[in-house]
C-alpha cells in the first residue's frame, strides 16, 4: 500500500516510546500517516544509527489499525524478536533493527491499557455504560494505581488524555474536554477534547463559552453538575444558553493546585483551593451518572489529574533548573578560559594569580598580557553585581583591554572611550572599577585605577605603598577623568593587586577577613616570591573563612620586578 493509498477508517491515537542505545526514552506521537522512519532528515522519526537504512520502515494505517511495514532496509526490521515485512501492530509491539544495541521502540495504544484496566474492573456491567455502584472501592484503588502507573511511564498528554477517558467512562458523558490555564489568571485554554469512543475532539467542538466556564469555577469551585430536560420543539430557547446548544447534561470539574506535602492532598475539593484548570464534560442524549458513589471517584480522579499537573510542572521546573545549572556550568567553563593559562615565571616581570567566583559566573577579571619584550600590561577588574549580567560586562572589559600599547598617554584615552561606551550601553546601571598598568622592563611603571582597591607596592627593603584610586569607576559618571600616576619600581619590589572579595571575605561568624590581616600576611611575605606571596594570602583567606559561602569573586595578581630588562 503506497502512501498515496487510502487509508481506511480511522485509527485512534498511538505513540512510539523511542528507547536509544544508551536507555533514554521519549515518546514521539505516530502522526503523519505514513509515518516514515529511518536515518535521513526526511523520516518524521529519524534515528542516528549507521545500522539504520536511511529509509528503514514505515507505519500506515489500514481499517482502522496499524501496520508496520519494512521498506527495502539493508538489516531488516523485527516485532518482539521476529522479523517481518509487514506487521498489524497491537499494544506493547517492541520493534527492532536488525542490532541488539541499536535504538528500540514500543508501540502504545494510547489510552488502551486503560481501556482494558476499565474493562477488567467493569466486570460484566454492559459496555459503554456508567459506572456502578458496586464494587467502587475496587475501581477506585484501580483508577488511582493506573494514574499513578501513566503518572511514571507516559507523557503528560497521555495522562491527562486518560484522565478525560475515565471520567467519561465513570459518568457515561460523551464529550470530555480538559482546560488548563497557561498563567494565573488567564484565560481557560483546551489541552484535551475527547469523546467516549476514545477519539480526538477539535477544540472548536466546545461551543460553550469558556468564560461561562471560568465564571461557574469562580462563583462554585466545587463540583458542578446539571441536567436538562430535553425541549419540545414550540418551545423557545435564549441565544447561547445551555438549552440552545442542545445539551442534556453538563459537569464541571475543578483541578485544583495541589501543594507538595500537604497533609490533606487526598481531600474532597474545597473553595479555597486555587483552580489551575477544570475537567469539562457533557452529553447530548443521555443524563450523566452521579449516582451511587461516583460523584465520589470523580473527585478523587480530580484530585489525582491536579497531582499530576502539579508533579509535571515541578519536573518542568527541576528541568528548567537543571538546564540553567548545566548554562551556567558552560558560561564558568568559558569565563575561565579565557583567563591567562600561563603567566610569567621568569625574566624581568613574574607574576602570580587566580580569581575565585562565588557563584557559577563571576564579575571579576584578572589578565597579565605581553606587549612588547620590554612592556607588560597588567588589569584587575571588579564588575558591580553578580551573575550573567556582571559576567557579560567583564567579558567585554577584557575584550577592550586586551590589546595594550606601550605607551602611557594612551592608557587614559582608553579608559575614557570605555567610560562613555559603557555609559551609553548601561545607562549607569551597570559600572566596574579597574586597575590598569603598563610596567616596563627599566623600572617605570605607569598606571591607572579606576576606583579599585589600592593595590600594595611592596618594597625590597620593607616599605608599603598604595596605589591610591586616580578615577571613578569607569561606566559611573559622563565626565569622568581617568589619571595616569608613574610609579618606579626597584628590582625585588612586588605588586598586590586583589578586588575587595579578598579583603571582605566572610568566616562562619560574619567577620570579613579585612585589610589589617592581608597586609600582615603580605608584610610577612614580603621577601618571598610573587607566587609564594600569592598562595599566603590564599591560604589565610581560606584558613579565616573556613569554607563558609562567599557573597563576591575574590581575585588575586601579584606581579614581581626582579630588575632592568
Amino acid at each position: 500500500m503506497g502512501p498515496e493509498a487510502a487509508v481506511g477508517p480511522a485509527a485512534g491515537p498511538a505513540s512510539l516510546v523511542v528507547v536509544d542505545p544508551n536507555g533514554h526514552r521519549k515518546r514521539v506521537p505516530v502522526d503523519p500517516i505514513p509515518f516514515l522512519i529511518g536515518r535521513q532528515p526526511e523520516n518524521h522519526l529519524i534515528l542516528r544509527d549507521s545500522r539504520v537504512s536511511r529509509s528503514h520502515a514505515r507505519i500506515v494505517v489500514e481499517n482502522g489499525v496499524y501496520v508496520l511495514e519494512d521498506i527495502g532496509s539493508r538489516h531488516g526490521t523485527f516485532v518482539n524478536g521476529k522479523r517481518v515485512q509487514r506487521k498489524v501492530l497491537e499494544n506493547t509491539d517492541r520493534v527492532e533493527f536488525g542490532a541488539q544495541d541499536s535504538y528500540q521502540l514500543l508501540f502504545a495504544l494510547d489510552g488502551a491499557e486503560l481501556k482494558r484496566l476499565m474493562e477488567q474492573v467493569g466486570g460484566g456491567e454492559q459496555a459503554g455504560a456508567p459506572l456502578g455502584v458496586g464494587s467502587n472501592l475496587a475501581k477506585l484503588r484501580a483508577i488511582l494505581d493506573l494514574a499513578r502507573t501513566l503518572q511514571s511511564s507516559f507523557s503528560i498528554d497521555e495522562v491527562l488524555a486518560s484522565v478525560v477517558d475515565t471520567a467519561l467512562t465513570i459518568t457515561g458523558a460523551e464529550r470530555g474536554f480538559l482546560l488548563l490555564r497557561a498563567v494565573a489568571g488567564a484565560e481557560l485554554e483546551t489541552r484535551v477534547a475527547r469523546n467516549r469512543r476514545g477519539q480526538n475532539l477539535r477544540e472548536t467542538d466546545l461551543r460553550v463559552p469558556r468564560e461561562v466556564i471560568r465564571r461557574a469555577l469562580e462563583q462554585r469551585r466545587e463540583l458542578l453538575s446539571m441536567n436538562f430536560e430535553p425541549l419540545g420543539a414550540e418551545e423557545t430557547r435564549p441565544e447561547n444558553s445551555i438549552a440552545d446548544l442542545e445539551l442534556r447534561s453538563v459537569i464541571c470539574v475543578p483541578l485544583v493546585r495541589i501543594r507538595a506535602g500537604q497533609s490533606n492532598a487526598t481531600s474532597v475539593l474545597v473553595t479555597g483551593n486555587e483552580t489551575v484548570g477544570v475537567l469539562y464534560m457533557d452529553s447530548r442524549l443521555l443524563a450523566a451518572d452521579l449516582a451511587g458513589g461516583n460523584r465520589e471517584l470523580l473527585q478523587t480522579l480530580a484530585i489525582e489529574a491536579s497531582t499530576v499537573l502539579e508533579n509535571a510542572r515541578l519536573l518542568q521546573e527541576e528541568q528548567s533548573k537543571h538546564l540553567m545549572e548545566e548554562e551556567l556550568r558552560l558560561a564558568r567553563t568559558i569565563q575561565q578560559s579565557l583567563l591567562p593559562r600561563s603567566l610569567p615565571g621568569e625574566g624581568w616581570l613574574r607574576a602570580s594569580g587566580s580569581s575565585l567566583a562565588s557563584h557559577e559566573v563571576g564579575g571579576d577579571y584578572y589578565d597579565v598580557t605581553r606587549v612588547s619584550s620590554h612592556c607588560w600590561s597588567a588589569v584587575v577588574a571588579d564588575v558591580s553585581g553578580k551573575g550573567v549580567g556582571s559576567a557579560l560586562l567583564a567579558s567585554l572589559l577584557q575584550g577592550a583591554l586586551i590589546t595594550a600599547t606601550e605607551h602611557p598617554e594612551a592608557m587614559g584615552h582608553r579608559m575614557t572611550r570605555l567610560n562613555r561606551f559603557l555609559l551609553d550601553r548601561t545607562g549607569g546601571e551597570k559600572y566596574a572599577t579597574v586597575f590598569y598598568c603598563l610596567l616596563h622592563g627599566d623600572g617605570r611603571m605607569y598606571y591607572v585605577n579606576a576606583a579599585h582597591c589600592p593595590p600594595m607596592l611592596v618594597r625590597a627593603n620593607g616599605e608599603r605603598l598604595e596605589l591610591e584610586a586616580s578615577g571613578t569607576p569607569v561606566g559611573l559618571v559622563e565626565t569622568a577623568e581617568f589619571a595616569v600616576v608613574e610609579q618606579r619600581l626597584a628590582a625585588g619590589d612586588k605588586i598586590v593587586i586583589y578586588s575587595d572579595g579578598v579583603t571582605e571575605a566572610q568566616n562562619l561568624e560574619k567577620r570579613f577577613f579585612g585589610k589589617r590581616r592581608l597586609r600582615e600576611v603580605v608584610e610577612a611575605h614580603a621577601g618571598h616570591s610573587c607566587a609564594a606571596i600569592h598562595d599566603a594570602i590564599q591560604e589565610a583567606v581560606a584558613a579565616f573563612t573556613e569554607g563558609a559561602a562567599q557573597s563576591d569573586d575574590i581575585t588575586l595578581v601579584v606581579l614581581e620586578f626582579s630588575g632592568t630588562a
